[in-house]
């Protein structure tokens, strides 16, 4: 059998263990990516994840800054029809294709998403999964259409969130997870046996893009919500708090297994391993954090050099 000639699209880490598949697996003929952006210390120009590893294979890299209109947009298409491709994979490439870009493959565009559809449609499904308190999330594939994430579903694989897992290790976790659900649903795809299964739009949910004015904890809530806000927002934009005028940016925590019937929302009421109050009556640990200006550090390496006073308050937003 002849290998699909696929067009690629995608932009970050979690679209890379796809792309090694499919070089492995299949014809890569060119690779779509969002446009290089500044970052890191010095704030320099930095190639995506995913448009280093398609020019280490010697694979085409376009970064068109629009599909949908201008000169840019009718370039990309003009590419796109002249590669001619069997299929269009999409993989958190960051941006909606238009209908005339979905109906130019001869099997029409795929796209791996981080959840099982129709929940969770949107930006940031990883990350809502966990501070919604979802204890089962997971991969699906699907007949892009147009709308955002609306399309026919294909197959769909899913997995057990842990009780304390971040979204940064689900992150991970599903992206691993995601290779192997595509190379099967490619499969389906030659052999012409890829179900169709329509979404049920009543049922949806949405996963808007994180923002940073999400960031500061508010210990009025319940515990349970408190650390599942900590985990959803691991690494961006990442959980945070003011403690004796220092801005701490917290990582991971645990849930407490006991009632503090006295306690206010956000005393902390065991300064020897940092234990806050939240508004019923139990507790979050914090387990890993970062003072600004500092590195990111365990609880106890940080306690060691930060004092923090039993019965102090940390103020809510």
């Amino acid at each position: 059998m002849i290998p699909m000639k696929i067009v690629y699209m995608g932009t970050p880490e979690f679209a890379l263990p796809c792309l090694s598949s499919l070089i492995e697996n299949h014809d890569v003929a060119a690779v779509f990516s969002q446009p290089d952006r500044p970052r890191g210390r010095g704030y320099k120009l930095m190639p995506t994840p995913v448009k280093k590893l398609a020019l280490e294979h010697g694979i085409d890299v376009f970064q068109p800054t629009s599909f949908k209109s201008g000169e840019d947009a009718d370039k990309a298409y003009e590419i796109l029809r002249q590669i001619a491709p069997d299929v269009i994979v999409v993989v958190a490439y960051g941006a909606i294709l238009p209908e005339r870009v979905l109906e130019l493959p001869k099997y029409g565009c795929i796209n791996v998403h981080a959840s099982l559809l129709p929940k969770y449609r949107g930006a940031a499904p990883i990350q809502w999964s966990v501070i919604n308190g979802e204890k089962e999330t997971g991969i699906t594939t699907m007949h892009m259409a147009r709308g955002l994430d609306t399309g026919d579903m294909i197959l769909k694989k899913s997995t057990q969130i842990g009780d304390n897992e971040t979204a940064t290790e689900l992150h991970d976790r599903l992206s691993r997870m995601s290779a192997p659900l595509l190379l099967e649903t490619l499969d389906l795809i030659e052999q012409g046996t890829a179900p169709r299964e329509p979404q049920n739009h009543d049922e949806h949910t949405y996963a808007p893009q994180l923002s940073r004015e999400m960031s500061v904890i508010d210990f009025t809530k319940p515990a349970q919500e408190v650390h599942n806000l900590i985990r959803g927002l691991s690494e961006w934009p990442c959980a945070q708090i003011t403690l004796c005028g220092k801005v701490m940016k917290i990582y991971k925590s645990e849930l407490v297994n006991e009632e503090f019937p006295d306690s206010q929302p956000g005393e902390i009421v065991n300064c020897k391993n940092f234990t806050v109050a939240c508004g019923d009556k139990r507790a979050i640990r914090v387990m890993e954090l970062q003072i600004r200006g500092s590195r990111r550090m365990c609880t106890q390496a940080c306690l060691c050099g930060n004092k923090i006073n039993q019965g102090d308050i940390i103020p809510s937003k």
